[in-house]
C-alpha cells in the first residue's frame, strides 16, 4: 500500500485528495474540491489543502494544459505550475505533473464496468491503440499507444486544432467565431464555454430572443448547465437545437481523433459534461457523427466507444502515477 497526494486541476475546479493505492485500486483518504479561480496560484491552493497534515512523500497532478518538462502554464487559468518548486516548498520526495487527459488515460486501469457506459460495442476482440476525448471547461484529447502488451498514455493538444464545418449553418458558425477569435479551434465549440457560444450564435442565426426565465438562469449560475437543462426537458427550441449540434460536434471530433490515433482498442469519452448529458449521447447523434467519415466508416464501427461515468477518473491517474515504483 502506498500513500500520496493526487490532484485534478481544471479551469473551473481543482480536486485534491490524499489517496491510498493497492495495485490499481485507489481509495480516497481525504478530498476537497476547490473553485480554481478563487486562488491566484496553485501553490496557495495546495498549501490550504495540506495545512496541518503530515505531507506524503509522493505527489502527482493532472493539469489542463501542455506540460513541458516539469512545468506547465495552464490554458484556462492564469497559473504557472513548476514541479520542482512544489517539491521544494512542500517537501515531496517526488512530484509529477501530467496533462489532464494523459492522467485520465493513466487511470483507466482503476475503473470498473460500473464506471463506464457503452455507446458502441465495437468488435468483441478489439485491441490496439486507444484514445480519450473530454469536454469540460475546455476540450482535452489524449492517446494510448499499444505495444502489444500494454498501453502507454501520451498527451496531445488536439482540442486546439482547427474546427471544420460540414454544412451552411456550420460555415456561418465558423465565420461568427472567426470574428470573435480569429482562429477557431474545436475547443471553441466542444466545451462548456463553447456550448454557450453555440447557443448565442443560434439565437442570432434564428433571430430568436432568449426567454427571460432562461436568461435569469444563465446569469444566476452555470450558463451551459442552464442550456442543457432546458434542452433536456424540452422547454426551449434553441436550447434543444444547441444540444443537438453540440452532441453532433462532439461525436465528429471524437471520430477525427479516433482515426488519427487509429484507436482500434477503444474511444473513451470523459470530462465533466458527458455524464451529465448521457441520455443525449445515447440517442444516436453522437455515434452517427463519430462514424460519418466516408470510406473509413467500417474502421470506426469496429471501435468500442465508452463514456467514463466516474467523476474521480481524472484523480485516479495521478494517484497511480504518484505511487508507481521508481
Amino acid at each position: 500500500m502506498s500513500r500520496a497526494v493526487a490532484g485534478d486541476i481544471g479551469g473551473t475546479k481543482t480536486r485534491l485528495a490524499i489517496v491510498r493505492v493497492v495495485g490499481t485500486r485507489v481509495s480516497i483518504e481525504r478530498e476537497i474540491i476547490y473553485p480554481s479561480r478563487d486562488f491566484a496560484t496553485f501553490e496557495t491552493l495546495l498549501a490550504d489543502f495540506l495545512t496541518g497534515m503530515q505531507v506524503p512523500a509522493h505527489a502527482a497532478f493532472g493539469i489542463a494544459g501542455p506540460v513541458q518538462g516539469r512545468a506547465v502554464r495552464t490554458t484556462n487559468l492564469p497559473w504557472y505550475i513548476d514541479a520542482d518548486v512544489l517539491q521544494q516548498r512542500f517537501g515531496f520526495k517526488v512530484c509529477t505533473l501530467l496533462n489532464d487527459l494523459e492522467s485520465i488515460a493513466c487511470g483507466l486501469a482503476a475503473l470498473g464496468d460500473a464506471d463506464l457506459s457503452s455507446l458502441q460495442q465495437g468488435d468483441a476482440d478489439a485491441r490496439g491503440n486507444a484514445a480519450i476525448i473530454a469536454a469540460g471547461t475546455g476540450l482535452g484529447e489524449a492517446g494510448l499507444y499499444w505495444d502489444g502488451q500494454r498501453h502507454h498514455p501520451f498527451a496531445t493538444e488536439g482540442g486546439h486544432t482547427s474546427f471544420c464545418p460540414q454544412d451552411d449553418l456550420e460555415i456561418d458558425l465558423l465565420r461568427y467565431l472567426q470574428r470573435l477569435y480569429g482562429h477557431v479551434s474545436w475547443e471553441r465549440i466542444v466545451s462548456g464555454m463553447g456550448l454557450v457560444e453555440l447557443h448565442q450564435f443560434l439565437c442570432a442565426y434564428r433571430k430568436s430572443a432568449v426567454p427571460p426565465w432562461l436568461s435569469d438562469e444563465m446569469r444566476a449560475g452555470d450558463a451551459a448547465a442552464a442550456i442543457s437543462r432546458a434542452a433536456a426537458v424540452g422547454s426551449d427550441d434553441i436550447c434543444i437545437e444547441t444540444m443537438d449540434r453540440f452532441v453532433q460536434f462532439y461525436g465528429a471530433e471524437a471520430g477525427n481523433l479516433a482515426l488519427k490515433a487509429m484507436s482500434r482498442g477503444g474511444m473513451y469519452v470523459g470530462g465533466g459534461i458527458a455524464p451529465k448529458i448521457l441520455p443525449m449521447l445515447q440517442r444516436g447523434t453522437f455515434i452517427e457523427a463519430f462514424l460519418g467519415k466516408g470510406r473509413m466508416r467500417h474502421v470506426l464501427e469496429a471501435m468500442p466507444v465508452r463514456v467514463i461515468l466516474n467523476e474521480r477518473a481524472a484523480l485516479y491517474g495521478p494517484a497511480l502515477r504518484a505511487t508507481r515504483p521508481e
